[in-house]
């Protein structure tokens, strides 16, 4: 089955103002490059050939620079993650799915892990200084068994990160949890780990990076400069 890949660019962009006042997130640049080539390069590298972004009202520029490398779909009111990825279905059903969190970047290569996905979900971790800042993994036995998202008292410093490949029934299980008050994707990925159908691979530090501060853009610049990214 053909997988398709879904970039989340929309919201406000808020962590990283200034920088975002008159651009989207993906716009920003490190190395002189910004932020959407490298996501976009890692994706064409994986082997995935349909691309769709969604993104803020700055929508156009992403446009412009990227052309016809993507589809675009525009979010003129941020609404959310579950909105934001809904506005992405059309098109987008009936086939495997990397959904890609814009303020993500990893060197990986997922061109293995692409061709060889059949089912279930993969959910990409590292370890974190800050365990109650992200969806963290439960591991028993070195199996992942349950996700808590931001949770108060971390049962590990695992931290999921914002790349994921999802099989065919994702739409299904999204519907599922997509009306939830405080929805995040954790409550998709949580379907597949009860299940016994996700797969986790922890990756190291250098091989992902969260561009959604400027401090960890300072960060990102350092390892882009050098040659790591």
């Amino acid at each position: 089955m053909s997988m398709k890949a879904i970039i989340l660019a929309g919201g406000h962009g808020s962590r990283l103002l200034p920088l975002t006042e008159n651009k989207n997130k993906t716009m920003v640049e490190l190395n002189g490059r910004p932020i959407i080539d490298y996501i976009i390069n890692s994706i064409e590298k994986s082997g995935i050939k349909e691309i769709t972004i969604v993104a803020n009202r700055f929508i156009e520029d992403i446009q412009n620079h990227v052309g016809d490398k993507a589809s675009f779909v525009l979010e003129e009111t941020p609404m959310g993650v579950a909105n934001a990825i809904n506005l992405a279905r059309n098109g987008n059903e009936g086939c495997n799915l990397l959904l890609w969190f814009a303020d993500n970047l990893t060197n990986i290569d997922l061109n293995p892990e692409v061709r060889r996905f059949n089912e279930g979900a993969l959910l990409l971790s590292r370890e974190v200084d800050r365990p109650g800042d992200f969806g963290i993994a439960v591991l028993k036995n070195g199996v992942v068994v349950d996700i808590e998202e931001k949770p108060a008292n971390p049962p590990s410093n695992l931290a999921i990160g914002g790349i994921y490949l999802f099989d065919e029934t994702f739409w299904e299980r999204f519907d599922e949890v997509s009306l939830e008050e405080k929805f995040s994707i954790s409550d998709v990925s949580r379907q597949y780990v009860k299940q016994g159908l996700a797969r986790i691979i922890s990756i190291g530090d250098n091989s992902w990076l969260d561009c959604g501060t400027p401090e960890n853009l300072k960060i990102a610049e350092k390892l882009v400069k050098q040659g790591i990214f």
